[in-house]
């Protein structure tokens, strides 16, 4: 096998190895079909399973009720940003907001966009969003209250979800999607743009409480309506097939192999306790997020000098650990540590970390 880097990129996101043997295993005969999953119909006997089986282990994974649609559309979590108060806001109502970063900020600005009565009832902007705020009031006549899980960018996450009492939560799950058990009952909406944790980019996966579809106009337009997903298992069109096979090998990964998300948080918590300890023992690399906002997906540290970054994520890759640079806006470094990356990964960069360190 051609010889593997540990990868630490942020989106498209590494794949769990077992994943991508099987996939090379069926490309050319799927299951018998004699054709490529890249060949077969939507429409057929195979695919049907494939989509089938990814909806019933995202129900089993999540604990999912009755009261919930699983389905898949395109267009990723960038789409989302609009489709949901252009399906769910109600009119007379505000819809709630809280902003810790690049992706609130986005949603906000759509729904601004729409013309929605939009509160922005708390923000970590005043400190660079390094932190997830504490101390909010939730409208109670609120449609929604929106906010987003886990920040890529500036490295914090959310430990404990906001208690919205009788306000349907809305989420934007996409980096930290299926890394921990969650109670889903106060949830209207969650989605989650595939290319982080779940599979590659294409497509986004939405999770939507079957009250809240009473919300929808009829007059949208039918590639923007929810019930138009639900109402045809994701298939009104053709949808994503690579992708959504894909993420029913990662579901099937997580359930199969990891044994649930119980498991899976515990193997998180392990990798990202790995890196947080060595930033905190190091004069030489600076944490960017408050240790009780720490994400435990998206590690983001700085060095002592801006040349000093440029070396080191040169080195990394030249010493097999790829993906290392941070965003574009904000600069640094990044260790993106998502469920497929192992805890072998994370320790070859701590020691690669503490060996650059020495030498610098």
């Amino acid at each position: 096998m051609t010889k593997r880097i540990h990868n630490f990129n942020a989106g498209p996101a590494a794949l769990p190895l077992p994943v991508l043997e099987e996939m090379q295993q069926e490309l050319l005969d799927f299951k018998g079909s004699g054709m490529s999953i890249l060949e077969v119909s939507h429409r057929s006997k195979w695919f049907d399973e494939v989509i089938n089986d990814a909806v019933a282990r995202t129900r089993r994974l999540l604990n999912l009720g009755d009261d919930f649609e699983v389905v898949f559309i395109q267009g990723g979590a960038s789409l989302q940003f609009c489709m949901i108060p252009m399906n769910l806001a109600v009119d007379g109502q505000p819809v709630d907001y809280i902003n810790t970063g690049t992706w609130s900020t986005k949603a906000i600005k759509e729904a601004k966009t729409l013309k929605k009565q939009v509160h922005v009832i708390a923000s970590s902007e005043d400190r660079d969003f390094c932190y997830i705020p504490k101390a909010f009031d939730i409208d109670e006549g609120a449609a929604y209250l929106h906010f987003t899980s886990n920040n890529t960018i500036k490295g914090t996450q959310w430990a404990q979800f906001p208690n919205p009492r009788t306000v349907p939560l809305v989420c934007d799950m996409s980096s930290d999607f299926m890394s921990r058990p969650f109670d889903p009952q106060p949830f209207g909406l969650i989605y989650a743009g595939a290319q982080k944790n779940i599979g590659p980019a294409g497509t986004a996966l939405a999770i939507i409480r079957k009250d809240m579809l009473e919300r929808v106009p009829a007059d949208l337009p039918a590639m923007l309506k929810y019930t138009t997903f639900t109402e045809k298992n994701s298939m009104y069109n053709t949808p994503a097939c690579v992708v959504i096979y894909v993420i029913d090998l990662v579901l099937k990964w997580l359930e199969d192999t990891v044994g649930g998300l119980a498991n899976m948080e515990l193997l998180n918590r392990e990798k990202g306790k790995t890196i947080y300890d060595l930033l905190d023992r190091s004069d030489f690399y600076r944490g960017t997020a408050d240790k009780d906002s720490r994400s435990l997906m998206n590690v983001t540290f700085r060095l002592p000098s801006e040349e000093l970054e440029k070396r080191f994520i040169a080195d990394a890759q030249t010493a097999g650990l790829g993906g290392l640079k941070g965003h574009r806006s904000v600069g640094g470094c990044r260790a993106s540590i998502y469920n497929a990356t192992g805890l072998d990964a994370v320790k070859a960069l701590v020691e690669f970390m503490r060996e650059f360190e020495r030498k610098a």
